[in-house]
């Protein structure tokens, strides 16, 4: 009923907005648009017509979003997005249309952010939406020689006037032979002969593929090696004039030649990376926190080259940028039953501005196929000792098919129900709209999920099939079908890396887990393979990808399964979130610690601590400094709950390492002797709380005999981000967002600490 009404209003809506009528009659279907302002969004829509005495089956719209226009959900229809670009298939039921008649009332609509302009480049089914025929772009002008080498030879010209379509790059013959394509109006044919003579032509061509027709021809002649055989001089002072995680500037003084420099190619390693002529460059595609040594050669018009200039060794920087940190929460799937935490939350907290990065929990591995798991929804068992507790289980119906009322909804906009993509994939989709700083990681693996690690990554046939199911799924978007949703790149644009949370590779974790002698190798050749295969994904996407890990702090797990030295999986990943809680904890079946409290989050060792091992938050990351990790590679685990134990005698110290008699209840019947900060504070009646300022660690206590609780509070958060902020780290990371108050109390002492 609700979906119903929501849709019957949207139509009421657009029909105030009348549109006007295509240009003229097409030989088969047109798309008329409306754009109606409904305040914070518009609703665009097209109605597509046929004109024909014939019925017209099947219909696909592409269209170009303009200048400032973001889209969210597409209606009436199945769309895919490539940078502003979208193509549009019909629905099952508005697919074809009868000889005179139109899509309505089921006409596509989508919402649009920004702006209520009209899509450009409008086709349909290949031709112009509104049925008139493409006219080419005429010829480009005033071709003339700019320059000329043994091998090369400059051109320049007038830019084309544009007919239907803007123009997108023009084509370069010589001979009547396509030698180049450009976007400017100058361009540079190279690969040719020495001392030969060449007749060049020009064309253009729009956004359509329409060619024009040839320009008037330049003849040249390339000059003779023979004539100039002295190098030019050598280019002086390179120097790095900027940085970023990918990209390094580089400047340089000129070069003298009697017959001119040409250009002066730049070399990474002594290997020639790219070619410019003016007296800086752009190194492009450049990996984060990596040292690279840069050359500069010159080159004079006869191609002599001069030798190497100084050496530029450069530094790239951290993903984050020097003086920012990294604020990365995790948001868990299942938030949005018993707690009621929604990604909207994220936004009426405050949290969603002040993060950088969010990291939603969890995918899992198909047990049998050993590929990323999605498309199913079948719930884990409670038993937490049970071995196969996670195997097969999935929520699809959270992450993509449930649709979320409008009360549930980052936008308002509640979801109808035939959307390609609802649930809490869609609404982070709505949240990077509003927060386009935000990144956002899928995390595969967790405590729960992360059994059949080992087997996928046994064998390197195996890791690059998981790889590349994993990619296919998350990064280039192509969700399995399930429950009307999904479909080939309805999540395209929504996950901006991969964060594997294997729990954990050589050592023990969930009862069950698969663990080999192998794993810490196999761990890094499966870091390994996800660069890989997520930089040549970067070649055709123009996007980098962002590959992070949840890493332990326990020393003896880190030696089992992680190589952290210089040839480990450092070299792969962009950052690591260490573990900086559950140092202690009773359990929810009282199979961990349930006779003696302990802090569970402390930054330094408790000089009251019995136990002959420690654990702290200091020791884990003193464990990977000392293995050499840059320290801008690591953040800290904040969690945003706490653990706690009942029956607790005082001793002398409140409670501390005291004995007790099993967890104390949970703020779920499931979870006993964990809550959520916010529930903690509010439902454990007369729980005092203390700051232990040597081990910079807070917890509550009830009473002798009572409950004792463990958790990060103001307090202590303002302690940890000033600690890691002297040691240099990257920064913290948040286990997980649901447990902060209302207001985003905790996030907000976290973000001002940093």
């Amino acid at each position: 009923m609700l979906r119903r009404a929501l849709l019957a209003s949207l139509l009421v809506l657009a029909a105030l907005v009348a549109p006007a009528t295509p240009a003229q009659a097409a030989p088969g279907l047109t798309a008329t648009f409306s754009a109606a302002n409904n305040g914070s969004w518009f609703l665009d829509k097209f109605v597509v017509a046929n004109p024909t005495t014939a019925s017209i089956a099947g219909w696909t719209l592409e269209f170009d979003l303009p200048a400032g226009v973001t889209m969210g959900n597409f209606y009436n229809g199945v769309a895919t997005q490539t940078g502003s670009h979208v193509t549009a298939t019909n629905a099952h039921y508005n697919g074809t249309v009868a000889a005179g008649a139109t899509t309505e009332p089921y006409s596509p609509w989508f919402i649009a952010y920004g702006g209520g302009a009209a899509p450009v480049n409008c086709r349909i089914n290949g031709n112009k939406c509104d049925g008139s025929a493409d006219r080419p772009p005429n010829a480009p002008g005033g071709l003339a020689v700019s320059g000329r080498t043994t091998k090369t030879v400059s051109l320049s010209w007038t830019a084309a006037v544009a007919t239907d379509f803007p123009i997108a790059g023009y084509d370069i013959y010589a001979g009547g032979a396509l030698k180049t394509s450009v976007t400017a109006t100058t361009g540079v044919v190279t690969g040719l002969t020495p001392n030969t003579t060449y007749s060049f032509t020009v064309r253009a061509k729009d956004t359509r593929g329409n060619v024009s027709v040839d320009s008037a021809a330049v003849s040249a002649t390339t000059l003779n090696p023979a004539s100039d055989t002295i190098a030019p001089t050598v280019p002086g002072n390179l120097r790095s004039t900027a940085k970023t995680a990918v990209t390094v500037s580089l400047a340089w003084n000129a070069s003298t030649d009697a017959n001119g420099i040409a250009g002066y190619d730049i070399y990474v390693g002594g290997v020639l990376r790219t070619s410019v002529t003016g007296l800086t460059a752009v190194v492009t595609g450049l990996s984060p926190l990596t040292a690279y040594s840069f050359t500069v050669r010159a080159r004079d018009t006869y191609d002599n080259t001069s030798a190497a200039s100084n050496a530029a060794a450069v530094t790239t920087d951290d993903v984050i940028g020097a003086g920012s940190y990294a604020k990365v929460g995790y948001f868990v799937q299942w938030g949005i039953y018993g707690r009621q935490y929604f990604v909207r939350n994220l936004d009426t907290s405050g949290s969603a501005a002040k993060l950088t990065h969010i990291n939603y929990a969890f995918a899992n591995l198909d047990p049998v196929n050993l590929t990323c798991l999605q498309g199913v929804t079948r719930g884990t068992t409670l038993n937490p000792q049970d071995p196969d507790q996670g195997t097969g289980a999935g929520d699809a119906d959270a992450d993509y098919s449930r649709p979320m009322a409008a009360s549930q909804s980052v936008d308002g906009v509640g979801d109808t129900g035939w959307e390609s993509l609802r649930g809490n994939y869609n609404q982070l989709r709505k949240l990077k709209i509003k927060y386009p700083h935000l990144k956002v990681l899928i995390s595969i693996g967790g405590w729960t999920y992360s059994k059949f690690f080992s087997n996928a990554a046994l064998t390197p046939a195996s890791r690059e099939k998981l790889v590349r199911s994993c990619i296919d799924i998350y990064l280039k978007g192509n969700l399995p079908a399930y429950n009307g949703a999904g479909g080939p790149g309805s999540a395209a644009g929504i996950f901006d890396g991969i964060d594997l949370d294997w729990e954990w590779p050589g050592s023990e974790g969930h009862p069950g887990n698969i663990v080999r002698p192998q794993d810490k190798a196999n761990n890094t050749l499966l870091m390994a393979e996800f660069r890989r295969q997520m930089d040549e994904l970067t070649v055709t996407s123009g996007k980098r990808y962002l590959l992070t890990a949840f890493t332990p702090a326990d020393p003896a797990k880190i030696a089992a399964g992680w190589d952290i030295g210089p040839n480990g999986v450092f070299r792969y990943m962009d950052f690591a979130n260490v573990q900086g809680y559950d140092f202690h904890g009773a359990g929810s079946d009282n199979s961990w610690e349930p006779n003696r409290t302990g802090h569970q989050a402390n930054l330094n060792r408790d000089t009251q601590d019995p136990y002959a091992f420690e654990f702290s938050v200091t020791k884990a990351i003193q464990t990977y400094l000392d293995a050499g990790v840059n320290p801008r590679q690591l953040t800290i685990g904040f969690p945003f709950y706490g653990r706690g134990w009942q029956g607790v005698t005082a001793g002398t110290v409140n409670g501390e390492w005291q004995s007790a008699t099993g967890a104390a209840p949970g703020q779920f019947q499931e979870e006993a002797g964990t809550r959520g900060y916010a529930n903690l504070i509010a439902m454990v009646p007369n729980c005092t709380v203390f700051h232990d300022t040597q081990s910079v660690s807070t917890y509550c206590y009830t009473g002798n005999g009572g409950q004792w609780w463990t958790f990060d509070d103001t307090w202590s958060i303002g302690q940890k981000t000033a600690w890691l902020k002297s040691k240099g780290l990257l920064g913290a990371m948040v286990w997980e967002m649901s447990g902060d108050t209302a207001a985003g109390t905790l996030m907000t002492t976290l973000h001002n600490g940093l």
